[in-house]
């Protein structure tokens, strides 16, 4: 039963480049919230919210921030300080997840399939192949797609881009085989696994920051249009994954599953988002509609969930 009286301070925005994302799943969350009965303070995250949360004293705090900060474990370090009660996963949940190189390592200990891959320095990337084309390069710790070049099969040079004095997403990148294929995700409530989605994108070479946040910017097919063998090994390696780096409250997996052509059905994980986007376009809120749970009913259950020592 909800408690009315509940006090919810939901953390958004901060300054890691997802900032706009965060605004808008913080804002959507928070009417959510007082839509279920819930007295809610909106609190746009600067450095002083440590100081910000001892003068409000919640009974919880809602975590809808995106990026390395809010999501790898550093935010989730003050609220454990502090003894508030807080949703999604906590310390070394976060921090492995938000970090590839150490995500796979606990995907691959864990027997989950990933794709191959090696951590490299920025700008040996950019002066040679890595691998052969096609391939993928992945900042270590950045969501919402930032960053993120797939180097196309045929291409003769390496990413320039990497070398540029602008480049802002870290010396060290992730390079993956590239999976030809389809774009898959499910998420996890608790423990259980939710239904399965295919992401078509509109337009966009992939699954990236456009086509995750703007209007019409990808398709989700729900229940994804796949053999029933695969939707059920996708929901299986996403809890997973979950259970795995120990996550907690609601995370999301991403997979790829070739089915092109001559490709040999392959299926690897990505990665697991411990605090997936909650806007009027992300896919989390449309499993959980899937499964029978209101957009308030979701929020409720993650605040009815949340702890300390996560």
């Amino acid at each position: 039963m909800v408690k009315a009286a509940k006090h919810v301070a939901v953390l958004m925005g901060g300054w890691d480049a997802e900032r706009p994302v965060s605004l808008n799943s913080g804002g959507q969350c928070a009417d959510a919230l007082e839509r279920a009965g819930y007295r809610v303070s909106r609190i746009d995250v600067d450095r002083s919210i440590g100081k910000r949360l001892e003068e409000l004293r919640p009974d919880v705090a809602f975590n809808a921030l995106h990026g390395p900060w809010g999501e790898g474990g550093a935010v989730q370090g003050i609220l454990e300080t502090l003894r508030v009660p807080y949703t999604h996963s906590g310390i070394l949940a976060s921090a492995l997840a938000m970090n590839k190189e150490k995500a796979r390592a606990v995907f691959k200990a864990g027997g989950l399939p990933i794709a191959d891959g090696k951590v490299m320095s920025r700008h040996e990337v950019a002066r040679a192949h890595p691998m052969k084309p096609p391939y993928v390069v992945k900042p270590i710790a950045e969501g919402s797609s930032f960053g993120v070049i797939i180097v196309r099969e045929g291409r003769s040079h390496p990413p320039q881009e990497l070398a540029a004095r602008d480049w802002r997403f870290g010396e060290e990148v992730l390079v993956e085989r590239y999976v030809p294929g389809r774009e898959l995700t499910c998420a996890v409530m608790g423990d259980v696994a939710l239904g399965v989605i295919e992401i078509v994108t509109s337009g966009q070479v992939f699954y990236d920051y456009d086509a995750k946040y703007a209007p019409g910017g990808s398709k989700h097919i729900l229940p994804a249009e796949i053999s029933p063998n695969i939707y059920q090994s996708i929901q299986k390696l996403a809890l997973r994954a979950h259970e795995a780096l120990g996550c907690r409250g609601v995370s999301r997996s991403d997979f790829r599953f070739d089915d092109q052509g001559n490709g040999q059905g392959e299926l690897v994980i990505l990665e697991t988002n411990t605090q997936p986007g909650m806007t009027p376009t992300s896919l989390v809120p449309e499993m959980a509609a899937h499964a029978g749970h209101t957009f308030e009913e979701l929020v409720s259950w993650m605040v009815e969930d949340a702890s300390c020592d996560r």
